[in-house]
């Protein structure tokens, strides 16, 4: 048997463990008193100066800062590729962040760090470019003052500098300090990074060589971002929060609202909208509410307008979007502008393509759920672009065979080599009238048809521009914006407050391309009023191989007109409630067939909402400023009787 412990062994057993315990929190007490160590004794384990050991990297990248004329300066980042000798520039100038723009990845090399918005990623790699973005003045890394889409030195701007004279200084300094270059620039980007190209055609530097436009914002009034025939554009408001509230984007637009159509009804007007959410504190939004009309503002700042004033002494390709959803007047206005100074037919190229916006540096081969057969957007790159840039930047380089027009032909989905856009100028365009019974035909309306057809237009319950719910204007996650050109319209057919005019079965092609152009007689019973007009092709009620498209509505082409600009887009007058008016206005380009066992159709109706702001209906001076009480309910009227015709001109091509 084990020995016992007595009584008082244990009580001297405790004593003593607890006398140690005592002792040793003191011991941790005095530790944790004493002084900490001092940097000496710990010294901070980050060097002064970190230079990066990028050795084997297949590129330099240079971040620097040019001097512009008046002193400001713009940031920049030069990605040079290694043992680059004798190579030309890329150059992209942006209000969207260079570094963001050149830091897609963090890679040793050059292909995934470009890889992403505004990049032509294998034309650059491949080419052997050197890159270069640039921050606009007053945007992110450079210094100066932002305007949105700063106009030239002139009436709008009394300062001795401009896009134009950015760029020059710009190129002058690159082709100076860049050793590894070859003394050529060319210049391309897309939007509003499209609308900086144009911009430097205004006295070019002599080192620039080639610019390419694509999608670029050319007139904010007539059919590009802030307006579209007098009717606001109210999803860009979210724009104008990010990109005019502060230099570099920090301040955030936010929904209040899963479904946009609910967050936009809740605030009444656009004016109201931007009231709540503080954009009368961006100068930029103060003057859209200043300038709803086509005054000199937005004439003296539309790019076409300007170019067509002026000397071409630089090749150009403007590159255009069928179905781009932001910016899908320019391109084409451009090309009207200032191909006839091209005299010598070498310096005004255009491609019209199957994208949407931007799309062509993307994959190209379906948009939503159109299907192409190829990626159309790589045929671009690689067969007109690449060789085109080549043209004008390398030294030695093939001339290329570049056709003055390459449009891609939706229907057949095939390529086309033009001499010109469109086609077939001096074909006159060729009447398709709405008639009776909401069909569609060439042939004129007969007396004894109707005379009108007619639906309630209820600024309560406007027409969505796209099923709902509708999401906010936006790129990635899931977002489909990019996408709603060609939403399937049968969800707005269906409507009561939309007429739906459809043409018997086509038994032979109907090929379109040029600009449809709309002509209505129309009343309403307010005073004022817009006018949507869509032409749609319509697909079999079955299609083999592709079930989804039995019946589909793909709209070709579409625009909005504000009533009120009916006689004048500078001075907007009420309309006379009742009367039949002619309303005639262009619609955005086409290039497609209607292909046989295929109809046509026109829709028209009066609101395309959130994404333009509502008419109420009642004229006010300003629809910024409109009120609850001015938004009323009208009944409009389509006529289709001789004399009162209503139609659709199609640029039809034999």
């Amino acid at each position: 048997m084990r020995q016992g412990i007595s009584g008082v062994g244990v009580r001297g057993l405790w004593c003593a463990i607890a006398w140690w315990a005592m002792s040793a929190g003191l011991a941790v007490a005095q530790q944790a008193s004493k002084p900490p160590a001092t940097y000496a004794d710990l010294p901070t384990e980050i060097p002064a100066e970190f230079k990066p050991t990028n050795d084997r990297f297949d590129h330099e990248r240079r971040d620097v800062m040019i001097p512009m004329r008046d002193g400001v300066k713009l940031h920049a980042v030069v990605l040079v590729p290694k043992g680059a000798k004798d190579a030309p520039i890329l150059l992209t100038r942006t209000p969207y962040d260079a570094n963001r723009l050149t830091s897609h990845a963090e890679s040793s090399h050059l292909g995934p760090v470009l890889t992403g918005y505004d990049n032509a990623t294998d034309v650059i790699i491949d080419g052997g470019y050197i890159r270069v973005v640039e921050d606009v003045r007053g945007k992110h890394g450079s210094e100066g003052d932002y305007v949105v889409n700063r106009p030239l030195r002139g009436p709008l701007n009394p300062t001795p500098v401009d896009h134009a004279t950015d760029t020059y200084d710009t190129i002058d300094w690159l082709v100076k300090n860049l050793p590894e270059t070859n003394g050529k620039v060319g210049i391309l980007g897309i939007s509003y990074d499209g609308f900086l190209p144009l911009m430097a055609l205004v006295d070019p530097h002599p080192a620039l060589k080639v610019s390419v436009p694509m999608n670029p914002m050319v007139d904010g009034w007539i059919g590009d971002d802030w307006f579209h025939n007098g009717a606001f554009r109210q999803l860009n408001v979210g724009w104008i929060y990010e990109q005019v509230g502060t230099r570099k984007g920090e301040a955030k637009w936010w929904t209040s609202h899963f479904d946009n159509y609910d967050m936009y009804m809740q605030a009444g007007s656009a004016g109201e909208l931007g009231r709540r959410r503080g954009l009368d504190q961006t100068g930029f939004w103060r003057k859209l509410i200043e300038h709803p009309s086509y005054d000199a503002f937005w004439r003296e700042q539309a790019v076409d307008r300007q170019l067509a004033k002026r000397p071409l002494k630089v090749p150009v390709m403007l590159v255009h979007s069928l179905w781009d959803q932001e910016d899908i007047y320019g391109a084409p206005a451009v090309y009207r502008a200032i191909e006839p100074l091209d005299r010598d037919n070498d310096k005004v190229f255009l491609t019209i393509g199957p994208w949407f916006h931007g799309q062509m540096i993307q994959d190209g081969s379906a948009l939503g759920a159109i299907k192409f057969r190829a990626d159309t957007a790589k045929q671009f790159r690689r067969d007109v672009l690449a060789p085109f840039l080549a043209r004008y930047l390398k030294d030695g380089a093939p001339q290329g065979d570049i056709a003055p027009v390459t449009a891609f032909e939706t229907g057949t989905n095939t390529w086309l080599r033009l001499k010109g856009w469109p086609p077939k100028p001096e074909e006159p365009r060729k009447p398709l009238y709405l008639r009776a019974g909401q069909t569609l035909s060439f042939d004129a309306p007969a007396a004894g048809d109707a005379e009108f057809d007619e639906y309630v237009s209820d600024p309560a319950r406007p027409v969505p521009f796209r099923r709902r719910p509708i999401q906010p204007m936006g790129y990635g996650g899931g977002n489909t914006w990019s996408e709603w050109l060609v939403d399937d319209q049968r969800e707005a057919s269906g409507r009561t407050d939309v007429l739906a005019y459809v043409s018997d079965v086509l038994t032979s092609p109907v090929r379109v391309a040029g600009e449809p152009i709309a002509s209505l007689v129309a009343s309403t019973s307010g005073s004022d009023s817009d006018w949507v007009v869509k032409l749609i092709d319509v697909y079999p009620d079955e299609v083999a191989g592709d079930e989804p498209m039995g019946g589909y509505q793909l709209a070709v082409s579409m625009d909005v007109f504000r009533g009120r600009y009916r006689e004048s887009l500078e001075t907007p007058r009420a309309i006379p409630a009742g009367e039949p008016l002619p309303y005639r206005f262009a619609l955005p380009n086409v290039n497609h067939v209607f292909l046989p066992g295929h109809r046509i159709m026109v829709q028209v109706q009066s609101s395309w909402f959130p994404l333009y702001d509502r008419n109420p209906q009642t004229f006010v001076p300003n629809i910024f400023l409109a009120k609850p009480g001015d938004y009323v309910k009208a009944t409009q009227r389509v006529f289709h009787a001789p004399g009162k015709a209503s139609l659709v001109e199609l640029p039809v091509i034999p």
